[in-house]
Parts: C-alpha cells; structure tokens; sequence
C-alpha cells in the first residue's frame, strides 16, 4: 500500500478539484456532496467488515445517534454544532464499547443478528421519543458554523467534504499501514493464528468497532447539518443495509472501493427515482450479483484483472 498511496491521493485530489467543472447546477452538487458522506463512511465501515472481517448490520444506528444528538444538542439546548458532534461522538463510542464484547463473542449468523438488533433498538428509540426528536415527524436542524465561518450551499460543502474525504483516505491508509491496522487486517485470516503470534483479539475487536462507531456519529452530524431535517430514517435497517452493500460493491478491505461503492449506489436512487419502491430490488439484485460474479468486489476484481495487488 505504501508505495501507491500518494499517487492515488494525488490523482483522487486533481479529480476532485476539477470535478466542479463538470456540476452544472445545484442538483448535481447535492448529489455529490452526499457521494463523499457516504464515501467517508463506507471508508470506516470497511475497516471494520472489510480489513477486521466483523458484519455489521446496524452501523446505521451510530449515524442516527450521531445525527439526532447533534440536532437535539443545539436545537434544545443550545450547543455550539462541534461540542454537540463531539458528544454525539462520545455517546455512540461509549455505547460501542459498552455492547462490543458481548456482541463480538458471537459467531456467524449469531454476530449478524445482534448487530441488527442494535441498530433497531436504536432506530426504535429515535423514532418514540417524539418529544425530543419530533418523532415520524422528523425535526429541523440549524446550519454548521466553523469558527465564525457559516457552511452553507452546495459548493460550500463540495468543498469541505471533498477536503474531508482525502484526509480521512489518507487517515485510514495510515491507520492500516500501523502495527494496529497489521493486527486488525490479521483478524480477517484467523483469530487463532492472530492470537498465537501475541494478538489480543478480543481488544482489537472492540478498538475497530469503537473507532467506526465514533466515526459513523461524526459523518451522522455532519449529515444532519447539511440536510437541514432529520427523519428517523437515517437510523433504519435500509440504511444500514445500503452501507454494508457498497463495502461489497465497492470491494472489501478496498478504500478506493469504498469510495467507488459509495458513489455507484448512491447515484442509483436517482437513476431509479422514475421507479418508486423499487431501489430495494436493485439494491438486492446489485449485491447478489456481485457476489456471484465478483466476491471481492469491483476496484480488488479490475485491480486483479490488470495485475495489480490493491
């Protein structure tokens, strides 16, 4: 990975800085702008379900917590957006670290369904206490301002989301690069022969879900400041499922998949917004595929394809 980092931040930099030339209007910067949020958190998911090899079907539920406690934080108390984001951020690591252990002593389908149920309890949660969070309803949430600088528009946040995306690609090159991220990636091949050559599994376990948990609050508040209205959607079971699927798409352990899987499937809603309900069907027929055709996902296959390792 080392050795073809910078030229792939690089390139992924110039293509970002010259993509504004291609957006001809608002719309097309909305859904780019969301393209890059989903980017980042697909990128986090992927350290967890691609490098640690972990399923995660309520990652979901730390955006929705993320996102909600921004809004509560600053419509109802007061709360300046980052000491708000900041303690959605603790709030959805402390509860990772809090169910991680007994989550992750399970095994296959056992570990699916828990973090299922995690994610609906908290989507549960958001969507009963109407009082706080408007329930069904949905709530309003203020715009972000950083440091006396108010983030409005669309080419605003194209910008600061753009910037945000290469550092937390650079971040998590970085990260699995570490002796922590040799030990995460080892847990992928076998918790037996990680724990024989002195890796403490169940630790490490917990670290990757605590960190793409805090993670997944963040890009959640900044969701949620963007939109500018919270529905307990962002919370649900669809939502997770759309995550996990472009980890897969876009290639495990992959974070230039991440960012492919990311912009596919977040475009495709748009490209099917003539066939209501039927995103799920996609969504379901895209993953069965890739499975089939390409169990490593698309950036590992076409790198594989044309005989490079990453």
């Amino acid at each position: 990975m080392r050795r073809s980092r910078y030229p792939g931040l690089l390139a992924l930099s110039l293509f970002l800085a010259l993509l504004p030339l291609a957006l001809p209007n608002a719309y097309t910067y909305d859904v780019v702008v969301r393209i890059l949020i989903n980017a980042i958190l697909v990128m986090g998911l992927n350290l967890l379900v691609g490098f640690a090899g972990q399923i995660s079907l309520g990652h979901a539920g730390f955006v929705g917590m993320g996102a909600y406690s921004t809004a509560v934080l600053t419509t109802h108390a007061n709360w300046h957006p980052l000491p708000a984001m900041a303690a959605g951020a603790a709030l959805a690591g402390f509860l990772a670290l809090m169910v991680a252990r007994p989550i992750f002593r399970l095994k296959g389908q056992y570990l699916t369904m828990a973090t299922l149920g995690l994610g609906i309890i908290i989507a549960i949660v958001i969507g009963n206490e109407s009082a706080w969070t408007g329930g069904p309803d949905g709530m309003p949430v203020s715009s972000l301002s950083l440091v006396g600088f108010e983030l409005s528009g669309e080419k605003r946040w194209y910008g600061f989301m753009a910037v945000l995306l290469v550092f937390s690609l650079w971040s998590c090159q970085n990260l699995m690069d570490s002796p922590f991220g040799r030990a995460v990636r080892a847990l992928h091949g076998s918790e037996v022969a990680s724990q024989v050559v002195g890796v403490n599994v169940g630790r490490y376990k917990v670290a990757v879900f605590v960190l793409t948990a805090m993670l997944a609050s963040v890009m959640g508040s900044l969701t949620a400041h963007y939109v500018g209205f919270l529905t307990p959607g962002v919370a649900g079971f669809f939502h997770s499922i759309e995550l996990v699927t472009m980890v897969v798409v876009g290639g495990m352990a992959s974070l230039y998949g991440s960012i492919v899987g990311a912009a596919l499937l977040t475009m495709l809603p748009q490209l099917l917004a003539t066939l209501e309900g039927w995103e799920t069907v996609a969504f379901g027929a895209i993953l069965v595929f890739t499975m089939i055709f390409m169990p490593r996902g698309l950036v590992p296959t076409l790198a594989a394809r044309f005989g490079r390792t990453r």
